[in-house]
């Protein structure tokens, strides 16, 4: 079976790639508090949802937390510093360093005016290297899975949810610190809200905690750890 799996040519071509490229890596330093070194990048090309097509993905690389910004389309690279200063500096401060890759408003002179005018450092990734900036791929892909499990029957809705995708990857702890981003940041894990409580006399109020509830289980069972199966297992396969 491994054989085989690892030989298909059909997920060679549509699965993200998960094996280590060759030669030796050279791993970014490790940062030693929350949101002094980030890693940025865009979620492109999804459906219209509340004029948004695209999302900006800020990620800090201690604490593995994220920001996502939906915006109307590919912005310029002053738009793209506005938005990191008006949703992200004035919450956490200026960051030391920014990773992003080479797209052209991180390769803009306005880009790195604006950010040596802050004090803040920029690197670029090597060309045809995406892994060189992983944190945002793999919030990507999370992203991704989050929104088309949200939005099955309603994919022009996904602007509604980003609140909720970005709550879950919060809350939920992450392998590498064996910690959730949010006992992280702020030293203690998330008050949820209590699902189950009496009816109240507010329809509305009720259907909204309907909803919530059905995301935030949707967002935890993606989040879980994949089942165990032995040769001879009987499952469901998607054709």
């Amino acid at each position: 079976m491994r054989v085989y799996v690892s030989s298909c040519s059909v997920c060679a071509q549509c699965k993200a790639p998960r094996q280590l490229p060759k030669g030796k890596l050279q791993p970014l330093p490790v940062p030693q508090q929350p949101w002094s070194h980030l890693s940025v990048g865009f979620l492109t090309d999804l459906s219209p949802s509340q004029g948004n097509t695209t999302i900006l993905v800020v990620v800090d690389r201690f604490s593995k937390s994220c920001r996502l910004l939906p915006l109307p389309g590919l912005p310029t690279a002053l738009q793209t510093a506005e938005a990191l200063f008006t949703h992200v500096f004035r919450h956490y401060g200026m960051p030391e360093d920014i990773v992003s890759d080479r797209g052209p408003q991180f390769t803009s002179r306005v880009w790195r005016a604006f950010m040596e005018r802050l004090g803040v450092s920029v690197s670029l990734t090597s060309d045809f290297h995406p892994e060189s900036n992983g944190q945002v791929e793999r919030v990507n892909q999370d992203v991704g899975r989050f929104l088309r499990s949200y939005c099955q029957d309603q994919p022009g809705e996904w602007a509604a949810f980003i609140p909720w995708a970005e709550m879950a990857q919060y809350s939920l702890r992450h392998s590498s610190t064996n910690l959730s981003p949010f006992q992280c940041v702020l030293g203690h894990q998330p008050v949820l809200a209590p699902w189950h409580q009496s009816q109240i006399e507010a329809p509305a109020v009720d259907e909204w905690y309907k909803r919530s509830e059905e995301t935030w289980d949707t967002a935890h069972m993606n989040h879980s750890k994949a089942p165990v199966f032995a040769p001879g297992d009987r499952v469901w396969l998607s054709t």
